[in-house]
């Protein structure tokens, strides 16, 4: 996993839908900002892909990249390269994202009211088969419950419990969510001129635009 202030590692990409395949290594002299989303993730599109439209506005003039990095950690039967392309092509989107965005009033015949003009590439998703479920899961908990060895023992066996059985549920993983141990989505990388990974958070309203700032003032 590489940490903040270490070198960033390549995505994982299964297929590039907008912009000329490239990686981070093909990038260095420039900062890049990649917003991950799932394409069945409604506020990925009310907040998450909105914030990084008005950076990219704001900044267009600067030597910032921008790409979208669509991903899958659940609902793999809507996440995936058709419902992509359908985003892609005509702005079109489904599951939770088309309900919650349809009760908002925010789409136009099930499509969104904007267009994504950045490249974006969807991950390598492969069949999850661990060698060690006790070690994933030890891993898993390490990532979302820092703060698990102060628990009570009951709560350490309940969230323990949960995870094996999402674990073994689990039928495939996303190569560079798991690789940068994302959260959930949207979530953000930052990378500045030197490939080095200076920023990784999960949701929005964070100050996003700042923080370009002062990755630019690198």
């Amino acid at each position: 996993m590489p940490l903040v202030d270490s070198p960033a590692i390549d995505l994982d990409i299964e297929e590039w839908m907008l912009g000329p395949s490239t990686n981070i290594s093909n990038e260095l002299g420039k900062p890049i900002l990649i917003k991950v989303f799932q394409v069945n993730c409604p506020g990925c599109f009310t907040h998450g892909i909105p914030e990084v439209l008005e950076i990219r506005a704001k900044f267009i003039d600067s030597p910032l990249l921008i790409w979208g990095l669509a991903t899958a950690f659940e609902d793999f039967h809507l996440n995936n390269l058709d419902n992509l392309k359908k985003l892609i092509d005509s702005g079109e989107v489904v599951g939770e994202t088309l309900a919650v965005l349809s009760a908002k009033g925010l789409l136009n015949n099930n499509r969104l009211d904007y267009s994504i003009p950045f490249p974006v590439a969807l991950d390598n998703v492969v069949p999850y088969n661990p060698s060690d479920y006790l070690s994933e899961a030890q891993n898993f908990i390490k990532k979302d419950f820092p703060q698990f060895d102060s628990f009570p023992v009951k709560n350490q066996k309940l969230i323990s419990d949960q995870v094996m059985t999402y674990l073994k549920q689990k039928k495939f993983e996303a190569k560079t969510f798991e690789t940068y141990q994302l959260k959930g989505t949207p979530s953000t990388l930052l990378i500045d001129n030197k490939g080095i990974l200076r920023g990784k958070w999960f949701g929005s309203d964070y100050g996003l635009e700042k923080e370009v700032e002062k990755l630019l003032s690198l």
